[in-house]
């Protein structure tokens, strides 16, 4: 495991180094996987670049209001690379590098919580399908303010039950799903 960091410029304005430039040299050191804290700006692109040339595990964060915004903050952080891509290509490449989107929200009660889990299962034209795998959905709060809820499981089998297959880890994703009902 490496940990990279980036810096900003002297008050000369030398010696920055960009999310950009961590994520390109994260990839000549042939990792396994790479996990970037947080995806603000034109880092986007290297980072789909890099989970499309055969680094699955590879995870970032990223803030938007729901599962499906941030599918378009992607784009839009992809767009500012300025690559000149158009925007079905962009979404083709987001589709080819993303499996799962977790939505982690701030509570009104101020815990944080796990709300959506969402597979995207492909682009038909140039439409993003998504499948809500479980959403938390509030029934009320204690009388101390807490929140309560369930977690609602979708039925739908996803589109990456071969992998968990060829992983061995369909077992698994089976129970936890049937765990949160």
């Amino acid at each position: 495991m490496v940990r990279l960091e980036t810096r900003p410029a002297s008050l000369e304005g030398k010696g920055e180094v960009n999310a950009r430039d961590l994520v390109r040299n994260a990839l000549r050191m042939r990792p396994d996987r790479i996990i970037i804290g947080e995806v603000r700006g034109p880092e986007a692109f290297d980072m789909l670049q890099a989970m499309n040339t055969g680094h699955d595990g590879s995870m970032s964060t990223i803030h938007a209001n729901n599962t499906r915004d941030a599918l378009a903050r992607i784009e839009n952080m992809v767009q500012m690379s300025s690559m000149g891509l158009t925007p079905k290509a962009i979404r083709s490449q987001v589709s080819a590098a993303v499996n799962i989107i977790v939505q982690v929200e701030r509570q009104r009660d101020g815990g944080r919580r796990v709300t959506q889990v969402t597979e995207l299962a492909g682009l038909e034209g140039e439409t993003q399908l998504l499948n809500d795998i479980f959403k938390f959905e509030v029934l009320g709060e204690t009388p101390t303010g807490r929140v309560v809820g369930r977690y609602v499981v979708s039925k739908m089998r996803s589109t990456f039950h071969e992998r968990l297959q060829y992983f061995g880890l369909d077992r698994a994703w089976a129970h936890a799903l049937e765990d949160m009902a």
